[in-house]
């Protein structure tokens, strides 16, 4: 276990009147420093914070904003809410998981997409609609979303 990583969690848990408030914060400094929560990240947290490893892998599974294993640069949230599903002849979670070639939860090969599928993005009114990252489209179309995909991928070619 690294020194460093002891100390960023010892400074989280004086925050508060118990350590184990500190979980989830420390969780969430694991996230935000690796992309997501290791088994090792989990372990560590665990003993520094003096807490039983099944209640730090308890609290990590349950938050659905905490990633479990490694993402792509790009996580594309795709809403299978009702509204947004009728609203495609064919749901853009199938749509997209064929075009990139992974399923929900898997990485592209060159590490910049990842699929998430989630209830609601708040979009009913311009369903179907996703986010990527933290940039929503809406009104989509197998032809929008593939120039959007498309854009994202010669970005990164520059």
């Amino acid at each position: 276990m690294k020194e460093e990583l002891k100390d960023i969690i010892n400074r989280l848990a004086e925050r508060f009147p118990e350590k184990e408030s500190a979980l989830l914060p420390a969780l969430c400094y694991l996230q935000n420093r690796d992309g997501y929560v290791s088994e090792e990240g989990m372990k560590s947290v665990a003993v520094i914070l003096d807490l039983p490893e099944a209640r730090v892998f308890s609290t990590a599974s349950f938050y659905s904003m905490l990633n479990l294993k490694p993402e792509g640069k790009y996580i594309i949230q795709i809403c299978t809410n009702v509204v947004c599903t009728l609203l495609t002849e064919n749901p853009l979670l199938e749509y997209i998981s064929n075009s990139l070639g992974i399923r929900e939860g898997e990485v592209t090969p060159d590490g910049l997409f990842s699929i998430k599928e989630v209830e609601c993005l708040g979009a009913c009114g311009y369903a179907p609609a996703m986010h990527i990252n933290e940039e929503r489209y809406e009104n989509l179309t197998f032809e929008s979303v593939d120039e959007i995909i498309g854009s994202i991928r010669k970005s990164e070619l520059i």
